[in-house]
């Protein structure tokens, strides 16, 4: 038997969850390792192909959970019309607002006057204390209609609800993913049968080798794996469908699924004011949970959470906030968010504001929070942790406060922090970080590192398993040239008087290179700038601007951000960028006028940086925004500052965040900083060099790359133009494996080119590159559904390339032969025999493929004729290539003729032919009308063989039926008969 994805991937699937074997239906079904999911068949589902929810199977959950509801029976029917109502309403609310709506209803909150007295109480469409009182069913090859018909592979219904889709594709075929049929489920599905995700908790879909899921409306780029964390391995992952299963196993529990409906569905608003559903990411959701059991379990009073920067931890202090404020045993607990500077404030401040989080309350002042504290307020609270600044101690000793401190390393240290304890002594102290803790930062371990944790962390999620899980992206690290580089000795010497420069405000940073006026004077020196801005200028042009991404410039102190601002205004018009610093006090009145950014004009700015259709391209910073600042468009950042450690790590990866077309983040190094970037960063060296990548290792690959994708075309000659060459470069890859694989390789060579463009060292091997990029786009599938993975948009720079070198041959291979006027002047008076013979033999292929019609068997043997005159001398070389080309036009009209002559023997041509000839006064002057109807009513029952099956017949007969009825022909019995025999002949 051969392996497909029902076979194989999608059976596999149910088998695992319901341990239901639709391979060996006669076998004794498995206990299914999830424990509580029944498969039923599409046919036992007992629900017409309009229908989404299981209504009796609804009404029944609706009986078992509602005591009200099940004195009085009827009022079921209410509820159901009330879901049935958010059904319809997505074609005007949006897939987003309905999802939101409906989720009211699942999680309990939504109230019905049925008690005593019309007193509302809530309704429960699910049981989630006790999940044994709710039915779990898996399905297949679920049809579903609204404004097409389609047939997801799997859906999971809880209650007769559907909150899961699943579609599964082959696991054999290489040019086939995971991708594929996520593109089904997102461009396809939820826009054809939107009311079929109106319920939906999340899809996945899977190919047997990945796994990936996501929420309604969510882009691919930002659908995420799921993963199992295995006690000796870490986050561990094996390839195949067993771990495909154990993963599908461990997402679709009840209890995962339920928790992730109640607790990790947030719906928030973005900058464009539109609604969006966010569900966790795999480390989001086990690093919430791991916070949560902490603090029940109430035994071990901190943690601290290693989550590498760019995967989300903004969003998981909203779930765990969000988790703990809920949970009943924790006594309606108070939530402190701590952040140690205004932008990190700010963004965890909107993070909660834009998911409507309710009971949040930020704090303005000191006295805020020292009130809020005192008066003993159970609400989430974000604040900053200078604002515990004198706080006296004990300022509030209930067990069931929890702290959650952001960028753990830095807030914790001196005195602050001290503070902060003696004021809560008996919070529970949760410590977040996006960069590893390492021996610098020793009070940190001290402060929230659990000796009972492995390692001394709760939960740790490293660049590598980010990059990996495609949480973030890999940064690019690329050197300058020695003349615009700081000389590594002068750095050290100058810098080794000072203490660590981790963290500098602007004013700190002029204060340090005040202190060192020789390294000040050498990295503002006028030519040094200039040359570097000019450099900057024409990387930014070349390989960032025409991709649509945009940049950061980070600069040694405030003046020098001036400095570079008036340097790039040479290159750029003054809109495209802007200082971004603060201001003090003691600053020049001209200064503050001039650069000074309020709060409300950084949000401006920033939402203008993020806007892709807006001038600004540039942010010039020094401190300011190196932190705290999440810009997915921000994909370079130039640096000529030294930054260390942690600071250096949390600076570059402002460029890691995920973004359309966006495949790495990229640091252009004009200081040094990354010389001994392994030294700065100890915890973890091989570590490092995965993550950053040199260009001159890459360079390195680039011949291999070359050589591999070249490797796919032995003994085709690439200097043969026109469509012999292409032919010959097609035929090398002729089969499905074949392609793929030059796919994948032309995909690696593709990335690498891209990230090297536009270095010198491409020019050795433009023209192979060339070569391979046009055979690549010519057996391309043409459909925006195959191959996701392999077959992805060129990067813009070899689609620039593309577009400029393209030089088809005079004569193109394809479906219509195009022959102007040009082309027969260039053949007649240019006769290159080359050419004539070129086309010779084509229009012989075409008598050839079309030898059953007597146009082209004339045509074949005027040709003939044609080539004796030659050969005897009869007609001159002119007059021959005249009549050649005469004969080609004159092919190219038979061929159209033919095909409209095909055309009109297509099943609609029939119909039509059909309606027309019987057609009455009292027939419906719509005949094309009808016949589209019946097409489409048609094309969507009908199947291969139909007309053998009874089934198969009795669909068609009814769907014919149901066309006539629209124009009231259903009772002609004689134009029914025809009107069938017609469609079985035809279809």
């Amino acid at each position: 038997m051969s392996f497909t994805e029902l076979n194989s991937v999608e059976h596999y699937i149910i088998h695992q969850l319901s341990g239901e074997n639709l391979n060996d239906p006669q076998g004794t079904p498995k206990e299914s390792y999830a424990g509580k999911w029944q498969y039923q068949s599409p046919e036992q589902l007992q629900r017409s192909v309009n229908e989404v929810l299981l209504e009796e199977e609804l009404k029944a959950a609706l009986l078992r959970l509602n005591p009200e509801i099940q004195q009085r029976p009827e009022l079921a029917e209410e509820v159901i019309y009330n879901l049935r109502d958010i059904l319809i309403s997505v074609n005007q609310i949006g897939l987003v607002r309905a999802n939101e709506e409906f989720f009211q209803w699942m999680t309990g909150e939504k109230t019905m006057p049925f008690g005593e007295n019309n007193r509302h109480v809530p309704v429960r469409l699910i049981d989630f204390e006790l999940l044994k009182n709710n039915s779990y069913t898996i399905t297949n090859q679920f049809r579903i209609h609204h404004r097409e018909t389609k047939i997801p592979d799997l859906v999971f219904l809880i209650n007769g609800i559907p909150v899961v889709v699943g579609e599964a594709k082959t696991p054999i075929r290489p040019s086939v993913s995971w991708l594929d049929g996520a593109h089904e489920i997102h461009s396809v599905y939820e826009n054809a049968v939107p009311q079929l995700f109106v319920p939906n908790i999340f899809s996945f879909a899977t190919e047997g080798k990945e796994l990936f899921y996501g929420a309604v409306r969510c882009p691919l780029e930002f659908w995420s794996p799921w993963r199992i964390t295995k006690k000796d391995l870490g986050i561990a992952k094996q390839l195949g469908l067993a771990e495909i299963g154990r993963e599908l196993v461990d997402l679709l529990s009840p209890v995962r699924l339920l928790d992730m409906m109640r607790n990790f569905s947030l719906f928030t608003t973005n900058h464009k004011k539109q609604r969006m559903k966010v569900i966790p990411r795999f480390q989001q959701y086990e690093g919430t949970n791991k916070i949560v059991d902490r603090v029940i379990e109430g035994q071990i009073k901190k943690g601290l959470l290693w989550h590498f920067q760019g995967s989300g931890k903004s969003l998981l202090m909203v779930f765990a906030a969000q988790k703990l404020r809920r949970n009943p045993l924790l006594k309606s607990p108070t939530v402190i968010v701590l952040v140690d500077r205004t932008d990190l404030d700010t963004q965890i401040s909107g993070t909660f504001n834009a998911a409507d989080i309710p009971n949040v309350e930020t704090t303005d002042n000191i006295n805020e929070l020292r009130t809020l504290l005192e008066q003993d307020t159970r609400k989430i609270i974000i604040s900053m942790i200078h604002k515990f600044r004198d706080a006296k101690p004990n300022l509030n000793t209930r067990e069931n406060i929890i702290v959650l401190v952001d960028e753990a390393h830095r807030t914790q240290e001196g005195d602050l922090g001290r503070q902060m304890r003696a004021a809560l002594p008996n919070a529970f102290l949760f410590g977040l970080t996006g960069t590893p803790v390492n021996k610098v930062d020793k009070n940190t371990f001290w402060a929230f590192g659990a000796e009972e944790d492995r390692g001394g962390y709760l939960s740790r999620y490293t660049f590598q398993d980010s990059i990996r899980d495609n949480a973030t992206l890999p940064l690019h690290f690329e050197p300058r040239l020695v003349d615009v580089h700081v000389d590594k000795e002068t750095i050290d010497i100058a810098f080794e008087e000072f203490k660590e420069s981790a963290a500098l405000t602007d004013e700190e940073a002029d204060a340090l290179n005040r202190k060192s006026a020789k390294m000040a004077a050498f990295l503002k020196a006028p030519k040094r700038v200039s040359k570097i801005v000019e450099d900057i200028a024409r990387h930014f042009k070349e390989k960032v601007e025409p991709q649509g991404f945009k940049a950061m410039i980070v600069t040694p102190d405030r003046y020098a951000c001036v400095q570079y601002k008036e340097e790039l205004d040479k290159h750029f018009p003054a809109e495209a960028s802007c200082v971004v610093i603060s201001t003090t006090a003691n600053d020049d009145f001209d200064f503050k006028k001039k650069w000074a950014l309020d709060k409300g004009k950084l949000e401006k700015v920033v939402d203008e940086f993020n806007d892709s259709h807006s001038s600004l391209k540039f942010l010039i910073v020094t401190a300011k925004l190196l932190t705290g600042f999440d810009s997915p468009i921000l994909q370079t950042m130039y640096l000529d500052k030294s930054l260390k450690d942690h600071t250096l790590l949390q600076a570059i990866c402002r460029t890691n965040r995920l973004y359309p077309h966006k495949t790495f983040g990229c640091i252009v190094d004009y200081f040094g900083v990354f010389d001994d970037a392994a030294t700065a960063l100890e915890y973890d060296e091989a570590g490092v060099d995965k993550m950053i990548t040199n260009l001159s290792e890459l360079r390195g690959k680039l011949p291999e790359a070359m050589k591999d994708a070249l490797s796919h075309f032995p003994n085709v000659d690439r200097t043969i133009e026109g469509f012999e060459g292409l032919e010959a470069a097609q035929n090398a890859i002729n089969t499905n494996e074949k392609k793929d694989a030059f796919a994948n390789d032309f995909k690696f060579l593709s990335n690498l080119w891209e990230s090297l463009s536009p270095d010198a060292i491409l020019d050795l091997y433009t023209q192979d590159y060339r070569w391979l990029a046009q055979v690549y786009e010519s057996v391309k599938p043409a459909s925006d559904t195959i191959g996701k993975l392999l077959w992805l948009t060129l990067g813009a720079q070899t689609t620039k390339l593309i577009h400029e070198n393209i030089h088809v041959g005079n004569v193109h291979v394809l479906d219509e032969f195009v022959l102007d006027a040009d082309i027969i002047d260039d053949l007649a008076n240019n006769q290159d025999p080359k050419k004539v013979r070129q086309l010779e033999k084509l229009l012989i292929k075409r008598f050839q493929k079309n030898a059953g019609d007597p146009k082209f068997k004339s045509l074949s043997e005027r040709l003939e004729e044609l080539r004796k005159k030659a050969e005897q001398g009869l007609i001159s070389s002119i007059e021959f290539v005249k009549e050649l080309c005469k004969l080609a036009k004159e092919t190219v009209q038979a061929e159209k003729e033919y095909e409209q002559e095909i055309l009109a023997k297509s099943p609609q041509a029939a119909l039509t032919e059909l309606f027309l000839e019987i057609k009455t006064d009292q027939t419906p002057a719509v005949v094309a009308r009808i016949v589209a109807d019946i097409d489409a009513i048609v094309r969507v029952v009908r199947f291969p063989g139909w007309q053998t099956t009874t089934g198969g017949e009795r669909e068609v007969q009814k769907s014919l039926r149901k066309a006539l009825l629209k124009y009231k022909l259903h009772t002609d019995q004689v134009l029914f008969d025809r009107a069938y025999a017609y469609i079985k002949e035809y279809y």
